[in-house]
């Protein structure tokens, strides 16, 4: 599960990276920000760069590291079992964890059958052919690897994604002569406001609703179970530091190169028939633009079939190694944190085999989920990283730096992040026509903060959890002072 608790700066740094980017970042994420804020959407690449890669490698890494190791903690609910002394606290975090990585999953897959079944021309079914082969290879790949050999994949996974971005990026702006080129031809092009001369500035159309995707995908990182696990594996100080320097560059280009080039799909995309000079014509679903077609059209264009290629094993290394991360944090999650505590005589062997029946509930799950076409990927990854961080981006930020946070805290940040998450869920992506006036008078608001965005409201349920956990903890009592002195030893 944590390699020996042994694993060095690059692999560490490696790994973290391709667990944090994927088919979700490449196809879907940089296709509709792209459309939607331009040459902009390339500060969502370096918001993760910083916030979501450099801070949390100097701010909370050697504090989970120590902390974990020290409590015998494997995941992020013993975690909490341990510096909270609470094993309800486990059980809901095991609990929230496999339910809430299911539909980031699902996005993953989403990204990469949009993309196969272009390269292909698979057919009206062939996304779903490509959704159940990656399955089953993910499978095979988590349960025949465990930790550090799926961070040395993970490794020569992270060559490829840097060798495709840099290439990728590169003949985009290239094939619209060059950059100063491109950004004139975005200002001329009206955004869906009917502006011109704001799809090429630097903050773009709609800076407010872009900083919510700042937050979700950035801050997000601190508070997921897959991404802070990183940390308890890593071998020492020293590789700490150095890892954060190169997660950081490898931030830098992957994601700063994915969204830069989503920044330039209004080039070779389009809405209107009448306009396709050159472009490739997006379809809609209920009178809306189909955001996960928009790279897959762009690198069509832009780039020649034997690079393609090239692209499909980027974002092919990209995806599996995301996958192998959520699923090995599911399943182990799961079957550490609430089998085993039920079940007598609960020895490796029977771990390995209830680990494994997991992987494959996980997975079937996430293809049905997948499968259906109108859940766009990234409102799939929005309420995914929304409840996950919501409810634990608190809890555990302060349960590292704060001997007063209490298990009240805890309780009210889970219930808020996926209390949040789901209701907004039900009232607003589900189409449920009888929240339709609900939907409306939110319209009618004219709020700047697009609240019926699915990025938005994760964005508000991980700033709640930072802001509840400390107040709440204020006016409850902390755990027994043996329990924390316990905890907070390990840092001396």
């Amino acid at each position: 599960m944590l390699g020996g608790r042994s694993v060095g700066s690059w692999l560490t740094a490696f790994s973290y990276g391709t667990t944090y980017f994927s088919a979700v970042v490449f196809i879907g994420y940089a296709g509709q920000f792209g459309w939607l804020y331009g040459a902009s959407a390339s500060w969502v690449g370096i918001g993760n760069a910083i916030i979501g890669s450099l801070i949390p490698f100097f701010l909370i890494g050697r504090r989970t590291r120590l902390m974990s190791n020290h409590l015998g903690a494997r995941t992020m609910p013993e975690f909490f079992e341990h510096r909270f002394d609470s094993k309800k606290l486990k059980t809901a975090a095991a609990a929230i964890v496999f339910i809430f990585l299911i539909p980031y999953t699902a996005s993953v897959y989403n990204g990469l059958s949009r993309l196969f079944g272009m390269v292909f021309d698979l057919g009206e079914n062939g996304g779903t052919i490509i959704i159940l082969a990656m399955a089953v290879l993910s499978a095979v790949y988590v349960t025949l690897g465990g930790y550090k050999a799926t961070a040395l994949n993970d490794f020569v996974q992270g060559i490829i994604m840097l060798i495709g971005i840099a290439t990728v990026v590169g003949l985009t702006i290239q094939k619209k002569d060059g950059f100063a080129a491109a950004i004139d031809a975005l200002n001329v092009i009206p955004d869906d406001k009917g502006n011109t001369g704001t799809l090429g500035s630097i903050f773009g159309p709609d800076p407010i609703n872009l900083l919510g995707v700042v937050i979700l995908t950035s801050l997000g990182t601190w508070g997921l179970p897959q991404m802070v696990q990183k940390f308890y594996a890593i071998k020492d100080e020293n590789a700490i530091r150095k890892g954060a320097l190169i997660s950081t560059f490898f931030a830098l280009v992957v994601a700063g190169g994915s969204y830069f080039m989503g920044g330039f799909v209004r080039l070779y995309c389009t809405l209107d028939p009448e306009e396709n000079a050159g472009k490739t014509l997006i379809e809609k679903i209920n009178g809306k633009p189909v955001y996960d077609t928009m790279v897959p059209s762009l690198i069509q264009q832009a780039l020649p079939n034997i690079l393609i290629g090239l692209v499909v094993v980027l974002v092919l290394s990209a995806s599996l190694s995301t996958l192998s991360s959520l699923v090995l944090t599911s399943s182990s999650t799961l079957t550490n944190d609430l089998i085993k505590p039920r079940v007598k005589n609960f020895d490796d062997k029977k771990q390995m085999t209830f680990m494994r029946v997991f992987i494959a509930v996980f997975l079937i799950i996430s293809v049905i989920i997948a499968c259906n076409k109108n859940a766009s990927i990234s409102t799939l990854m929005s309420y995914s990283w929304g409840a996950l961080s919501g409810a634990f981006l608190g809890p555990f930020f302060y349960g590292l730096f704060s001997k007063k946070t209490s298990k009240a805290a805890c309780w009210v940040s889970f219930c808020t992040g996926i209390g949040i998450s789901v209701l907004h869920m039900v009232l607003f992506s589900l189409g449920i026509s009888a929240f339709d006036g609900i939907r409306q008078s939110v319209i009618d608001l004219g709020c700047p903060l697009n609240l019926l965005s699915p990025i938005n409201a994760g964005a508000i349920t991980m700033i709640l959890s930072l802001i509840i956990v400390p107040i709440v903890s204020k006016f409850t009592s902390a755990p027994e002072k043996k329990v924390v002195d316990n905890a907070f030893s390990s840092l001396k």
